[in-house]
């Protein structure tokens, strides 16, 4: 597990666009407390041939998210797909909150889908709206119904039409890539290829561009692509380390860890200009740089007290202040969108687990994870949940925790080893 001192390796990169295996998720615990709720299989009017299910996208977005407890479609009495035909006894006998239902249509070019969400008990119809789309968009637009829902049930923004980047290694002799793949695991796209490792993938806030490292040419480089096109420009290339690449809030300039004046410390890349300044300046590791919501602060590891911590300094340098005082160990945090907590690494008893830690001295570090392995912890953008890499059956893949500790997901492939988490902004 690298934490602080990243190894010298030569990548060779190419681009690919193909679809990949999808990771698989399955829910591993917590459901209790879930609210009922029924998503009617959809129907498909004037001959409409829809390519997937719309309904069975939406009922397991929900159900993923631990806040709902979609009914299974042989318990339902009724597919009504529309509110006319809606007849609200059933569904209260049945004990159902909320009722989700919806119509597919053909239109030139594509679909359209209509659909609604009823509350059972007052009868009040809290959506009903129309969405187009085409055939191969059409799982990502059950996507951003299901993210509807959620934020007018929940109030927060609903993350399934989210994306999630991540590494995937083969083993040795195998193949290495950077991937990327809907929230639910599906539409997985390879960016980047290697048969040596790739590292520290991180969003640019609009989610058009990932940052990385690479190693070609036997030199450390950090690299910006565009996920559409591939096309990708070399950023950093000093002598020495190139690391840990971070996005800024406005997405103009990147955070990194270059020790190109001798020991590692945290440099910020203004983009447009490629002017560089350092923040930190010390004789001991600093690393693994991540910014502020507001764009004020960067919080990075640093070992300057002895021991792998969490410190905080002003984008723009100056002190740095020590944030964790909590184990012997801690490193790799990200702070939540709000930018009121720290998800980290932390080492219990020997062992390194995922801890949420609220700022401002607000309680105890909290442990969300069992693991011995566990790493590189990400937020959702909506914050509630956590993403990090683990180990199960002796593989690695990718694992998920909602802050609340309510429910956990494992997210894992048919073969391969799956590490370095990394989970986009909110699709607007």
């Amino acid at each position: 597990m690298n934490r602080l001192i990243l190894p010298l390796l030569t990548l060779l990169l190419t681009w690919v666009g193909q679809v990949q295996a999808q990771l698989t998720i399955e829910v591993t615990g917590g459901v209790e407390g879930a609210q009922p709720i029924a998503v009617v299989p959809f129907g498909a009017a004037d001959g409409a041939i829809p390519p997937l299910d719309v309904g069975a996208v939406i009922a397991a977005d929900l159900a993923r998210s631990g806040r709902f407890k979609p009914m299974p479609t042989q318990d339902m009495l009724a597919t009504p797909h529309a509110a006319a035909e809606v007849d609200l006894r059933d569904w209260r006998l049945l004990g159902m909150q909320h009722l989700v239902f919806g119509n597919v249509s053909p239109v030139s070019g594509g679909f359209t889908i209509d659909y609604g969400l009823l509350d059972v008990f007052s009868g009040d119809q809290l959506l009903g709206a129309s969405r187009q789309t085409t055939g191969a968009g059409m799982r990502y637009t059950a996507h951003r119904i299901a993210d509807a829902i959620y934020e007018k049930l929940t109030g927060q923004p609903g993350v399934f039409s989210t994306r999630i980047a991540y590494v995937t290694d083969q083993g040795t002799g195998g193949r290495v890539t950077l991937r990327v793949s809907d929230a639910d695991g599906f539409g997985a796209q390879t960016i980047v290829s290697s048969n040596e490792p790739i590292l520290s993938p991180a969003w640019s806030p609009d989610g058009q561009h990932l940052a990385y490292v690479s190693f070609e040419n036997r030199r450390a480089a950090i690299y910006v692509q565009d996920i559409g096109s591939g096309r990708r420009e070399p950023v950093a290339s000093h002598p020495g380390i190139n690391g840990s690449p971070a996005f800024s809030p406005d997405g103009r300039s990147l955070a990194m860890t270059l020790s190109k004046g001798g020991s590692p410390d945290i440099y910020v890349l203004d983009l447009t200009t490629r002017q560089l300044r350092q923040v930190t300046d010390h004789l001991g590791i600093d690393t693994e740089p991540a910014w502020s919501p507001d764009g004020a602060s960067i919080v990075f590891t640093s070992n300057r007290g002895g021991s792998p911590q969490i410190y905080r300094v002003s984008s723009g340098g100056g002190p740095a202040e020590r944030v964790t005082f909590e184990n012997d160990y801690n490193a790799a945090a990200a702070f939540s969108p709000d930018g009121n907590s720290l998800a980290l690494v932390t080492r219990v008893n020997g062992q390194f687990r995922i801890g949420l830690l609220k700022l401002g001295g607000a309680g105890p570090m909290r442990i969300m994870s069992s693991g011995t392995l566990d790493e590189s912890p990400s937020f959702a953008p909506n914050g509630s949940m956590i993403i990090y890499a683990t180990h199960h059956n002796g593989r690695g893949v990718l694992a998920a925790t909602s802050v609340d500790g309510r429910v956990s997901q494992r997210l894992s492939q048919d073969s391969g080893e799956v590490r370095e988490p990394a989970w986009s902004p909110l699709v607007r």
